[in-house]
């Protein structure tokens, strides 16, 4: 089965970085999403939304304004809650796994301009998490 879930729409607001109890960060933030549409009708937008965790969460919140383009390749979960006139709700969210630039900084006339921006994704792997596998055969290889 699969759940993946690949996105790009615009901020609907600045992505703001918060800190759970155990000092993990997050973000929640929505995009709003064009949905295809024939010719003569109406445009429609989706606003879907997203929750981002740890570094992820820390990438958005630094580099990502309202308005931004944005890639978001995750996966959808489900919440169940109780709202505050005691009716049970369903909350559909997307939970970020890969987040990029979709757009080049010159073209996104909202981001501050006083910060150089990293790469064009955030990954999980750093510089030196890599190491010369060197000469191998298929025979050496371990998958």
């Amino acid at each position: 089965m699969f759940n993946l879930v690949v996105l790009t729409g615009r901020l609907t607001a600045d992505p703001e970085l918060k800190t759970t109890q155990t000092g993990i960060s997050v973000t929640s933030f929505s995009i709003a999403v064009s949905r295809s549409y024939r010719s003569g009708e109406e445009p429609q937008t989706d606003f879907i939304n997203i929750v981002a965790w740890r570094k992820s969460a820390e990438f958005v919140a630094k580099y990502f304004k309202k308005g931004n383009m944005i890639g978001i390749e995750g996966s959808i979960q489900t919440r169940k809650y109780t709202d505050k006139n005691g009716n049970q709700r369903t909350a559909f969210e997307v939970v970020a796994n890969n987040v990029q630039f979709v757009e080049s900084k010159r073209d996104a006339s909202s981001a501050p301009e006083t910060e150089t921006a990293p790469a064009a994704s955030y990954s999980n792997a750093g510089a030196n998490d890599f190491s010369d596998i060197g000469d191998m055969s298929d025979d050496d290889l371990p998958f």
